[in-house]
């Protein structure tokens, strides 16, 4: 099994994901995927994608602008979001099941023609951004009906936060798993998942509470075995 998942941008941040996305399974391969290492073909040979958490996405992808509070100080990656679009649009192209973390579910919005606060202001992030690389953590509520609920088997839970922005507007065929106590979204999915590939986009980030063993174990290790149970489905595993 062959998993594709987008360079976040530094090898320790990068080295959660995969041991994350490993867990005991030494079968499956995790494949790193980048702009920098120009493999877009590589999706193909893939059996999943996870878009990965990072810098923030470039304003011109959801028509923000050009001059924010927060803004990254370092500049924007458009190569980083052009790859990650296209290797999107040919997962879906393909029917991978997709896995959004962070700036991943916020990548996934934008190409539904979704859009983004670009700031959650003073209160927000308070609430919600890493500070001197330190998560921050806050319950969250799951919607009833959801997939994310199905998975989870549980209305609420703690996650961790390290976010300055967040969805806005809702992106065409999605709909709003998860919210946090103060309405802001952190999942998303299909609105209408019959004939599509599974779809899951969350805002925290499970590999890091995998790592710190956060104790609601079901917003990290049940959302990995679901998506390793799609992928397995898919290439008639099971």
């Amino acid at each position: 099994m062959r998993i594709g998942l987008t360079y976040t941008g530094t090898e320790p941040k990068h080295g959660n994901y995969v041991r994350w996305l490993q867990g005991e399974a030494a079968e499956i391969e995790v494949v790193r995927l980048s702009a920098e290492d120009g493999n877009l073909e590589a999706v193909s040979t893939c059996d999943g994608l996870v878009l990965s958490g990072g810098v923030d996405i470039h304003p011109d992808y959801y028509g923000g602008k050009k001059e924010y509070v927060k803004a990254p100080a370092g500049g924007w990656k458009p190569e980083r979001d052009a790859f990650e679009r296209a290797a999107l649009e040919r997962a879906w192209a393909e029917g991978l099941p997709v896995l959004g973390v962070c700036r991943g579910l916020q990548m996934i919005n934008v190409c539904r023609q979704g859009t983004l606060i670009q700031d959650l202001g003073e209160a927000g992030d308070e609430r919600h951004e890493n500070v001197a690389g330190t998560d921050k953590r806050h319950p969250v509520i799951l919607e009833k009906d959801s997939l994310l609920r199905e998975i989870a088997g549980a209305g609420k839970g703690e996650a961790n936060s390290a976010h300055h922005q967040s969805i806005d507007m809702l992106g065409e065929g999605l709909r709003v798993n998860c919210r946090a106590e103060d309405g802001t979204i952190e999942g998303i999915e299909w609105d209408e998942p019959a004939g599509k590939p599974f779809l899951l986009g969350i805002q925290w980030h499970p590999e890091r509470m995998f790592i710190n063993r956060f104790a609601d174990t079901f917003l990290y290790e049940r959302i990995r075995e679901r998506y390793i149970y799609e992928i397995k489905k898919l290439k008639g595993l099971r």
